[in-house]
């Protein structure tokens, strides 16, 4: 955890030191726009903003038909806001926990486009004698994307809270392996090596629950209330206020992208296959979709609470007193926001 802060606050001085884009579109905006997401359905729309062009008809729209977006999927929330803040990428996608890392090392200079995806995220395990947080020992090892302060990491955080009280709101922490969903669940599924549980997201989750012997033991919609912003698009404050048109045309183009999911669900498991090639059948990926509690809105879905929980395990050193704090303005009055 250490060396991991210690990078992002390296990254963070060079982001504060970071000039203006040496090449700018006519509109006097920078004439690339570089974007990162993950695998799994809650980065759902960000495939399709790649894959239907959307980003470069909102920018058409706003004036810049010359607009360049270009695309880069990262394993790990880490590495995608350490790219961030070094100034490699303009926009990153990652659980609202990164995020809030990002806000809090930074001064404030990240803050939250708004929500990519809200669903549910399921702890599963092939041990059968876990039943709760309680069971687990230190023989267990549990995949989560990255280590502490993923959104899973953070869950587990908020759900040890509860079981064992503030002082033990880290007692996870030390069995939990950084690995991303695919290698987690090609793991999980071989039966064999020290990974036997993971911290999952959909639609890995659900081949997982599939295997022989594996089982759910919580899910996010359970310690949280409900659902929870595991995928939020983020920027820096400078890209914000020094490229207004072409910041509109992201958060345009995820309202887009958004829409369509709603809209048109076989359209949309369509596109997420296309995009990862994954052995799954389109109706396969509907029935997922159509599952409850799966929220496709810019709107964020209680940030605010895993803004707390980290303040509490001290992860974040800056003090949220709203959802507002970290999110950029655009995204206030959305219904749904908390």
């Amino acid at each position: 955890m250490r060396a991991f802060v210690r990078m992002i606050l390296a990254a963070a001085v060079t982001l504060s030191l970071a000039g203006p884009a040496i090449v700018r579109s006519a509109l006097g905006e920078v004439n690339e726009v570089r974007l990162t997401r993950q695998p799994g359905l809650v980065y759902l729309p960000l495939m399709i903003m790649e894959h239907e062009k959307f980003i470069e008809k909102e920018a058409k729209a706003r004036g810049n038909p010359d607009l360049k977006v270009s695309w880069f999927v990262f394993n790990s929330g880490g590495a995608a806001v350490d790219a961030l803040l070094s100034g490699n990428v303009d926009f990153v996608t990652s659980g609202c926990s990164n995020l809030l890392v990002a806000w809090s090392a930074s001064g404030g200079k990240v803050k939250g486009v708004g929500g990519a995806g809200a669903i549910p995220m399921i702890l599963v395990t092939r041990n059968p004698n876990v039943k709760s947080l309680k069971d687990f020992t230190s023989a267990d090892k549990i995949a989560v994307p990255t280590v502490r302060v993923s959104m899973q990491a953070v869950m587990m955080q908020m759900e040890a809270e509860k079981e064992f009280g503030l002082d033990q709101i880290r007692k996870m922490d030390p069995i939990t392996v950084a690995m991303g969903h695919p290698d987690a669940y090609a793991a999980l599924s071989t039966g064999k090596g020290e990974i036997d549980s993971h911290f999952s997201l959909p639609p890995y989750e659900q081949e997982e629950l599939k295997l022989p012997g594996v089982h759910a033991v919580i899910d996010s919609v359970k310690i949280a209330g409900g659902p929870v912003s595991n995928g939020v698009v983020f920027s820096s404050v400078a890209f914000h206020d020094n490229n207004p048109a072409t910041y509109a045309a992201v958060l345009a183009a995820l309202r887009d992208a958004q829409a369509l999911i709603r809209n048109d669900k076989r359209a949309a498991a369509q596109i997420y296959l296309a995009e990862t090639h994954e052995k799954l059948t389109v109706d396969e990926l509907v029935t997922i979709m159509n599952g409850p509690n799966f929220v496709y809105s810019v709107a964020p879905q209680r940030a605010q609470k895993v803004s707390e929980t980290m303040y509490r395990a001290g992860s974040i050193k800056m003090k949220a007193t709203s959802w507002r704090d970290f999110f950029f303005p655009e995204v206030y009055n959305d219904k749904g926001s908390s």
